[in-house]
């Protein structure tokens, strides 16, 4: 029973983390500048329409949500399964994958460049713009193709998912990554002017952005180094014994 407390507590935190990079992932400098002209791809309408009210950005938008959750939900169970598949390797993964994060992390401070990461391979999802469809593939494309971009971010969550043990919280946890990157899409939808207007103001701040990304990374990777991870879960515990019912 222990185990699986344990595995309860330490979800919340990771829980946390994939939420918080959700949104600066939405906020970084290859995402944050696209999102107006993406809205207008998947409504069949300009900037202009969109401000103007012309056509609704909300069903498309959900749609593309929809679509960059698939892939991501797929990413988290794959990730879990391999993580399961090795689990009498789990400390050495653990040791692994905090060194790749942390090098990520290093990468987002500008301590080291690695370029792979600083390009993204777009994906052309055709004629499609305008429906329900065409966004729905547009968030399979972005989840594709943007990999790259937000591959720092994604690696950590996947990482996380990968030593958790259990598929089912792995596959969560890129579930709420997805909640994170996909509800300000959301948003920006259903109050297209303020969004825009608020876009404009975050625009001069996304160096910061990225550089408490590089923070998270960090802090993430020295953890799963040190396995501050299961300490935690176990101060949670002991702290909050009705977590243990959650399990």
């Amino acid at each position: 029973m222990l185990g699986i407390e344990l595995a309860t507590a330490a979800f919340l935190p990771a829980a946390l983390v994939a939420l918080l990079a959700g949104i600066l992932s939405f906020l970084s400098p290859c995402v944050l500048p696209i999102v107006p002209p993406y809205l207008a791809y998947m409504t069949g309408v300009g900037v202009n329409g969109l401000k103007a009210r012309e056509r609704s950005a909300v069903l498309p938008a959900l749609f593309f949500v929809l679509g960059l959750s698939t892939v991501f939900l797929i990413m988290g169970f794959a990730a879990s399964a391999f993580g399961r598949a090795f689990l009498q390797y789990q400390d050495v993964l653990a040791k692994i994958a905090g060194v790749v994060v942390v090098v990520m992390g290093l990468h987002f401070l500008r301590v080291i460049r690695i370029p792979f990461l600083d390009h993204e391979a777009r994906i052309d999802t055709g004629e499609q713009g305008g429906g329900a469809l065409g966004a729905y593939l547009l968030g399979l494309a972005f989840a594709f193709g943007w990999t790259p971009c937000i591959g720092p971010q994604l690696g950590m969550i996947l990482s996380l998912a990968a030593t958790g043990g259990e598929m089912s919280r792995g596959t969560a946890l890129l579930a709420v990554y997805a909640l994170g990157l996909g509800i300000p899409f959301l948003l920006a939808a259903i109050f297209i002017n303020r969004a825009i207007g608020l876009m404009n103001r975050i625009k001069p701040w996304l160096h910061v952005i990225e550089r408490a990304m590089g923070l998270l990374l960090l802090v993430v990777g020295a953890m799963l180094l040190t396995g501050a991870f299961s300490a935690f879960s176990y101060w949670l515990l002991e702290t909050f014994p009705g977590l243990a019912m959650l399990g």
